[in-house]
C-alpha cells in the first residue's frame, strides 16, 4: 500500500501531456512561443502598418523623410571611409561595402521614412482593398516621401561637397562610388534596380516576423545590395547628387541614367514582384477568414 502511495504521488507529480500532442502544458506553450507566425500573420502586420502610414500627416512625412534622406547618405560616407582606410587588396571593396549598411541601420531602426519601405507597407492596403480612395492616399505618401528622400539627400552632398568634411583621401573614395555607379547603363540600373527593391521589401517582411537580430538582418540585407552592385534609388540618389555637384557627373547622367531608370526597377522589384506575390500566397486564407 505505501508503495502504492508513493507511486500516486510520484505520477501526481509529473506534467499532464496535453490531450492528443504528447507535450506537458509547459511544452506545448514553449512550441506556441517559439513557433514562426504563420504568412498570412505577418501580412497584416506589414499591411496594419501600411495602413498608419498612408494617413499620416503631410508634415510627419515630410520632416521624417528628409531625415532619412540625411541619414542614408551615411552609407555613402562609411563606405568611402572604409576605402580610403584599408591597404590595397583583393579585398578591399569587400570590406568597405560594410559601410552601405549603415545608412539603413539609422533610417529603419531609427523609424525614418524611406521609399523603397514604403513600396511594400503602403501597397499592400492598396491590393487589399482596391478602392481608389487608398491609392490616391498612396499616390500622395509615394510624392511626399520621395521628394523629401532627395532634399534631404541634397542637404548630405552638399554638406560634402562644400564643407570641410573630408579629407582628399576620401574625397577620391567618394568619387570612385560614383563613377563606379554610373558605369551602369539606364538598363543595368533598371535591372539592379528590381534586385534592390526585392531585397528591401523582404527586408520589411523579414523584421515584420523577427523581434531578435533585428541589426544583424537589416546590416546582412542591405550589405548584400552593395556586394551585388544592386542601385537603390535613395542611397544612390546621395551618390548622384554628389558626383553632380563635385563635378564628376552630369545633371543629365545623373536623372535620366541613374534617377529614372533606378526609380522604375526599385518599384517594380518592390511592388509587381514582391508585393502582389506577398499578398497572393495569402489572399485564400484571408478571404477565408473575412468570410466567417
Amino acid at each position: 500500500m505505501a508503495n502504492n502511495k508513493g507511486g500516486s504521488k510520484s505520477e501526481a507529480a509529473k506534467p499532464t501531456p496535453v490531450a492528443g500532442e504528447g507535450l506537458s502544458r509547459a511544452e506545448a506553450k514553449h512550441v506556441k512561443e517559439a513557433a514562426r507566425p504563420r504568412a498570412a500573420v505577418v501580412y497584416e502586420i506589414v499591411r496594419t502598418e501600411g495602413e498608419a502610414e498612408l494617413v499620416r500627416p503631410a508634415s510627419a512625412l515630410w520632416w521624417s523623410g528628409v531625415a532619412a534622406g540625411i541619414s542614408i547618405g551615411f552609407s555613402f560616407l562609411t563606405e568611402a571611409a572604409l576605402a580610403a582606410h584599408l591597404p590595397p587588396s583583393e579585398w578591399r571593396m569587400i570590406i568597405a561595402k560594410l559601410g552601405y549598411a549603415v545608412g539603413f541601420l539609422i533610417v529603419i531602426l531609427g523609424r525614418q521614412q524611406l521609399f523603397t519601405e514604403n513600396v511594400l507597407t503602403a501597397v499592400l492596403p492598396v491590393i487589399s482593398r482596391r478602392r481608389l480612395d487608398w491609392l490616391i492616399s498612396l499616390g500622395r505618401l509615394w510624392s511626399i516621401v520621395l521628394v523629401a528622400n532627395v532634399v534631404g539627400c541634397f542637404v548630405f552632398a552638399l554638406a560634402l561637397s562644400f564643407l570641410p568634411v573630408v579629407g582628399p583621401e576620401m574625397q577620391h573614395e567618394l568619387r570612385e562610388i560614383v563613377l563606379r555607379l554610373m558605369q551602369n547603363t539606364p538598363a543595368q540600373m533598371f535591372a539592379k534596380g528590381i534586385g534592390a527593391g526585392w531585397i528591401i521589401a523582404a527586408l520589411v517582411w523579414i523584421l515584420a516576423s523577427s523581434e531578435d537580430m533585428r541589426f544583424f538582418i537589416i546590416g546582412l540585407l542591405t550589405y548584400l545590395i552593395a556586394l551585388f552592385g544592386f542601385t537603390h534609388i535613395v542611397a544612390g540618389t546621395a551618390e548622384a547628387l554628389y558626383g553632380v555637384l563635385t563635378g564628376a557627373i552630369s545633371f543629365s547622367q545623373a536623372f535620366g541614367g541613374f534617377f529614372l531608370p533606378t526609380l522604375a526597377g526599385n518599384i517594380f522589384g518592390g511592388t509587381v514582384l514582391f508585393s502582389v506575390l506577398s499578398y497572393a500566397q495569402v489572399r485564400e486564407e484571408i478571404s477565408a477568414t473575412r468570410s466567417r
